[in-house]
């Protein structure tokens, strides 16, 4: 078929197991790996982990990418929409609070067609956040927490870092469609998210003005009480930026960068959300990508 599933619309034909567009994958869901993931945010995490799947390539090439071999060496193995069910299933026996979809893009059609049937817990579309409103919207009301990056603000980091043009304004107009189909966020009893939008930001060195301005978006667009936002700063050199020609990335960023936006988080109106200390830029924090489960 014909894919034009994400905002690149490169028109590739996708045969089952093989594709010729920018992400390079098939229509059927190429898989790395399916487990108990413990290092979500803790409304997603909680006690008993979240049942993570994780989906091989990419509609983004960040240069950055921590599970690059994955996202941009097609590391993974095809399987069919029912097989990814009964894993699905399975994690659910487990007792996992959530079925959390990562990186998904590329497989909103499978994604459709698998929730044709409502699991029994949420499930989390976990985006980088470079999504066609039209794509998002045949996910309505099977999508219960979108779990979105913004990760770009300055469309020429976005540009040479991700490949990625427009990406500002093509990843807010996506996360207001996300806010408008799930509405203000909603927890349960033990502080599990149940419904809602979680806005992600990674912070990357030297580029302080990028998270400022993604906070003052995400600030001048939702009220407290509506949505989370989680400041990131477990960047570590990853990918094609340790092979050269990034050295202004090829670093973890400071503890001044981090202070100051920071500060500039604590003085918006945004109430709601998590931080992460400087201490989660380790490889520790990596999924061993080994098929697990698939």
């Amino acid at each position: 078929m014909l894919c034009s599933s994400c905002p690149r619309e490169c028109g590739a034909i996708r045969e089952m197991e093989q594709g010729e567009g920018f992400c390079g994958m098939g229509y059927l869901p190429k898989l790395a790996k399916a487990c108990i993931h413990r290092w979500e945010e803790p409304c997603i995490s909680g006690e008993n982990g979240s049942g993570a799947i994780f989906f091989t390539g990419c509609a983004l090439q960040c240069v950055f990418c921590q599970n690059y071999c994955v996202s941009s060496e097609g590391f993974g193995k095809t399987v069919t929409v029912e097989r990814l069910r009964k894993i699905c299933e399975k994690l659910i026996s487990q007792g996992v609070h959530n079925i959390n979809l990562v990186n998904p893009t590329h497989y909103a059609d499978t994604v459709c067609q698998l929730l044709e049937t409502p699991f029994s817990v949420p499930v989390v579309y976990n985006t980088g956040g470079y999504e066609k409103v039209e794509t998002l919207k045949k996910l309505n009301g099977k999508i219960q927490i979108y779990l979105p990056d913004i990760k770009y603000s300055d469309d020429s980091l976005a540009v040479k870092y991700s490949v990625a043009p427009n990406y500002f304004k093509t990843a807010t107009a996506a996360v207001k469609e996300m806010f408008a189909q799930t509405g203000p966020y909603v927890m349960d009893e033990d502080g599990i998210l149940q419904s809602g939008v979680v806005i992600r930001h990674l912070i990357l060195p030297g580029c302080v003005e990028n998270s400022k301005r993604v906070i003052d978006w995400v600030s001048d667009n939702f009220a407290p009480g509506e949505v989370l936002f989680s400041l990131m700063s477990q960047y570590i050199p990853f990918g094609k930026v340790t092979e050269g020609g990034y050295d202004e990335i090829n670093c973890t960023i400071t503890e001044e960068e981090y202070a100051e936006i920071e500060e500039h988080l604590m003085e918006s109106n945004i109430e709601e959300g998590y931080f992460q200390e400087l201490s989660s830029a380790d490889t520790e924090y990596i999924p061993n990508f080994d098929l697990e489960n698939v």
